[in-house]
């Protein structure tokens, strides 16, 4: 154990002697290996923060929810636009249907997306704000967090009162600094109160669930104002909550209900959608996956440079001290002694290229990060994939020389 320690201290010795000695030698030799884990280190740590992004706006449509739809998200609707659109759309009467028949769930929710509408207050207005409507469950299904104000109160949305939640873009345009509680904007003519203001959902690169351009109002208010049955058959929507009863169990069940409400036969298919978060991210892994793989053979490509310049500046480290390798054979090192003395200096000299090139991706993520909307990271995973990664290009790099240099005759060395 005391000739290993002496060992690695006597390569770690060598490799700050090389950087000290020729530094100029030792920094190119160190920026090839740099740059290739700059390239697989900064493409991991895209994807990743990528990757973060999209599954945190999927993850806010909820893992045990089930959006009974006219459409999956399984397939793809220009291939199959026909049939999807003889298929009947979603009906209050289904949301009914399944929050009677369906029990033991946590929530049964209705919503559907009436379209673009232009909303004002005084001199202010805001174009093409998107109206939604849903049932009283409504709220609860996104748990919505409101920067000011509330939901609609039981007596509120039963008698369809007058009364609205604004996203927080709609409410920032429409009243700026002025308290809109409690103020009354105008939309298709009517004079709507506002109760509540949502807090920012913030950019983000798949918009599942931001309501910072909507508008929303109850069900029951949308059936005064509002021809539903023109509404977007698209966005009509039965969620089911299914909680501690199983996803699994509450489909069969939701299925069973559904086809007997709409009286299918044995034989024929479903005219209806179950959707799961887990379709989404299904769909996701093989996208990130292929992403990670082109990341990593890209970086592939410069870390064989790195590699390259690190066994050039290791042949001539071991020609350098030839005479040096020689007497210390002649004085009993053994084999293993040389090899492992140079195979350190390798990795120790690539764990300082591996840094560099860590330090290098920090400070673009940095940068970038400040300079866009969008949250930039670099996880500890791929911190310790970096400097692995350094090390065992270092042993790479170093093993044919090291093995050289092992095998040298000591009487030939000292000559030389």
């Amino acid at each position: 154990m005391v000739t290993l320690l002496k060992i690695f201290s006597e390569g770690v010795s060598q490799a700050l002697q090389q950087l000290k000695g020729n530094k100029l030698r030792s920094f190119l030799s160190m920026l090839g290996i740099s740059i290739g884990i700059f390239c697989i280190i900064g493409v991991l740590s895209a994807v990743d923060s990528l990757e973060s992004n999209v599954r945190g706006s999927i993850a806010k449509l909820g893992e045990d929810v089930i959006y009974i739809q006219k459409f999956s998200w399984n397939e793809d609707p220009g291939r199959n636009w026909q049939k999807i659109m003889r298929r009947p759309n979603m009906e209050w009467k289904d949301y009914e249907v399944i929050k009677t028949k369906v029990d033991e769930v946590d929530l049964v929710a209705f919503y559907t997306g009436i379209g673009s509408r232009t909303i004002k207050y005084k001199s202010n207005n805001v174009e093409r704000a998107y109206l939604l409507a849903g049932s009283y469950e409504f709220g609860d299904l996104f748990n919505f967090e409101y920067e000011k104000g509330r939901y609609f109160s039981p007596v509120e949305y039963h008698t369809g009162s007058n009364k609205i939640i604004l996203g927080a873009k709609v409410a920032e345009e429409l009243f700026g600094n002025l308290e809109p509680l409690g103020r009354k904007v105008k939309m298709d003519g009517r004079h709507l109160e506002v109760i509540g203001v949502l807090k920012k959902s913030g950019e983000s690169i798949i918009d599942i669930a931001n309501f910072d351009e909507g508008l929303i109002i109850s069900y029951e208010l949308a059936r005064k104002i509002v021809n539903l049955k023109r509404a977007s058959s698209f966005d009509r929507t039965v969620a089911v909550k299914a909680g501690s009863k199983g996803a699994a169990l509450v489909k069969d069940e939701i299925t069973g209900v559904m086809r007997s409400h709409r009286r299918l036969k044995p034989k024929e298919k479903d005219d209806f959608s179950l959707n799961e978060v887990s379709i989404l991210s299904n769909i996701l892994d093989g996208f990130f996956n292929v992403l990670n793989m082109l990341g990593f053979i890209i970086g592939i490509f410069a870390i064989i440079v790195g590699m390259v310049s690190v066994a050039n500046i290791m042949f001539v480290s071991v020609k350098e001290r030839t005479n040096i390798i020689g007497v210390k054979k002649a004085l009993g090192a053994k084999r293993y002694f040389i090899l492992l003395e140079f195979l350190i200096e390798a990795a120790i000299l690539c764990l300082f290229g591996g840094l560099m090139g860590l330090l290098l991706v920090y400070g673009v993520i940095t940068i970038l990060g400040n300079a866009i909307d969008f949250d930039l990271f670099l996880s500890v995973g791929n911190i310790i994939g970096g400097i692995v990664a350094s090390m065992f290009i270092g042993i790479l790099a170093g093993l044919i020389p090291a093995i050289q240099a092992s095998r040298m005759d000591p009487v030939e060395a000292m000559r030389k």
